[in-house]
């Protein structure tokens, strides 16, 4: 027994020793954390912010989760006109702030990288998300009706330059249409001369060669006379009737001109 307890309190001597330089080890990163801090500090505020962005960064890979050393990096960059950047550390301190002023105040900061970068209706969404963390924040309320009229003006604009480009496309169609439909006519056009050119040149053709200048003469020769149209049977009848008449007048004249022309002797009576 004795010699399982002295093994057992050597054991928890080695892992308290192995805890206490851990902690040791933390401590001292967050010490050099916090000297970057103040580094990155220093340097913000004499606005060298791309070296404040370097002491920032530092500070973070000494500890990841120090909250403060994330917000200020955030600064930095969006100082430094990198709002993407800036817009990613800001996010991080609202997932990892416990306070609500702390996290209001990076929405609020999102809002204003989104703003820089003509996001007016995601400005808007990061400006409300301020201010349900602090109602009171005047300067974020301020800022959201800016961005509701920004994001408004730019909607229309959008809505305008749609409507452009639609004009823009429907022209451009119909001078194609026009143009397809022209030169459809230029082939129909074509292709009606081309005919006209072969059909010209074919009877040239023809009269000029006698064997087909005779054979066509011999062709009208045999060709039939148009015969008379047929008389209705009305005309017909109006027709015998002429002649029947015509018949009689003539031999009429005919005995008037014998009688005439023949004279009687008439002997006397004594």
């Amino acid at each position: 027994m004795t010699r399982l307890f002295v093994n057992f309190c050597a054991i928890f001597l080695v892992l308290t020793s192995i805890h206490i330089e851990a902690q040791q080890d933390t401590l001292k990163l967050q010490r050099e954390a916090r000297s970057l801090l103040r580094e990155g500090n220093d340097l913000y505020n004499k606005e060298k912010f791309d070296e404040a962005s370097i002491a920032y960064r530092k500070a973070l890979g000494k500890d990841s989760k120090y909250e403060k050393a994330s917000y200020n990096f955030g600064n930095s960059l969006y100082q430094g006109k990198s709002f993407k950047e800036a817009i990613s550390q800001y996010e991080l301190t609202t997932k990892t702030s416990k306070s609500k002023v702390e996290k209001a105040e990076a929405f609020h900061n999102i809002g204003n990288a989104m703003m820089e970068q003509k996001q007016y209706d995601q400005a808007v969404t990061a400006y409300k998300n301020a201010l349900r963390n602090n109602p009171n924040d005047d300067e974020t309320r301020y800022n959201l009706a800016a961005a509701q009229k920004q994001a408004k003006k730019q909607q229309q604009q959008n809505k305008d330059n749609k409507d452009n480009k639609d004009k823009k496309d429907q022209k451009k169609d119909q001078k194609k249409d026009q143009k397809d439909q022209k030169d459809q006519q230029n082939k129909d056009k074509d292709k009606k001369d081309k005919d006209q050119n072969k059909d010209q040149k074919k009877d040239q053709k023809d009269k000029n060669n006698p064997k087909d200048q005779k054979d066509k003469q011999d062709k009208n020769k045999k060709q039939p006379k148009p015969s008379p149209g047929k008389m209705t049977p009305e005309q017909m009848k109006q027709l015998l009737e002429s002649l029947n008449n015509e018949e009689k007048k003539t031999q009429k004249k005919m005995n008037v001109k014998k009688s005439k022309g023949r004279k009687i002797k008439q002997e006397k009576d004594w």
